[in-house]
C-alpha cells in the first residue's frame, strides 16, 4: 500500500473504537476508547519511544554500523558478542541493545530466523534478569514489591547469572 506504518496504527485505533462503542454503548464507559487511553502509562511508552528513537539517530547517522565493524574486529566469534550484549543488559536496560544489535548487523548477513537473533534475545533477555535495574519490569518490581537491590542481588542474580531464572 506504500503507506506509512502510523496509518496502519490510526486505521486499527478507529477500527478499535468502534466495535467498543458498539460493543459497550454507554452501558459500561470504563471499557470504551477513551477511557481505556486514559490508563495508558505515557511516561513509559514515551520513554520507550525516546529510546527507540535514539537508537534509529544513531542507525542513520552510521553509528551503530561503525560499531559493529569495530566489534567484528575486536572479537571475531558471534556468540561471544551475543554473551557480551546479555551481560550489559544487566546494566542497561535490554529494549535498546537488542533495536542497537538490529541496527549493527545487516539482516542479509544475519537473516531474520538465524540463529544469531536467537541467541541475541536469549541473552539480552536472561542478562536483563541478572540485576533488577537490567530491565524495565525489574524497576517496576521493586516498586511495586518494595524490594530492595541488595536483596535482590542476594536472592535473585546468582540464580539468574546461572540461566536458572
Amino acid at each position: 500500500t506504500h503507506l506509512p506504518p502510523f496509518a496502519g496504527i490510526l486505521l486499527s485505533l478507529g477500527a478499535l473504537w468502534t466495535v467498543t462503542d458498539r460493543l459497550h454503548g454507554q452501558d459500561r464507559p470504563e471499557l470504551q476508547l477513551p477511557q481505556a487511553i486514559r490508563r495508558i502509562d505515557t511516561p513509559g511508552t514515551l520513554f520507550f519511544l525516546g529510546i527507540l528513537m535514539a537508537v534509529g539517530a544513531l542507525e542513520a547517522a552510521g553509528t551503530l554500523d561503525n560499531l559493529s565493524h569495530w566489534i567484528s574486529g575486536v572479537v571475531s566469534d558471534e556468540r561471544v558478542v551475543a554473551g557480551v550484549i546479555g551481560v550489559v543488559s544487566a546494566v542497561i536496560d535490554n529494549v535498546p541493545l537488542v533495536a542497537g544489535a538490529m541496527g549493527m548487523y545487516d539482516l542479509a548477513t544475519h537473516p531474520v530466523d538465524s540463529e544469531f537473533w536467537d541467541l541475541i534475545a536469549l541473552c539480552a533477555g536472561t542478562g536483563g534478569s541478572i540485576l533488577v535495574i537490567g530491565s524495565s519490569a525489574g524497576v517496576a518490581y521493586m516498586g511495586m514489591e518494595d524490594v530492595s537491590f541488595g536483596w535482590y542481588l542476594k536472592n535473585v542474580t546468582p540464580s539468574a547469572a546461572a540461566g536458572n531464572h
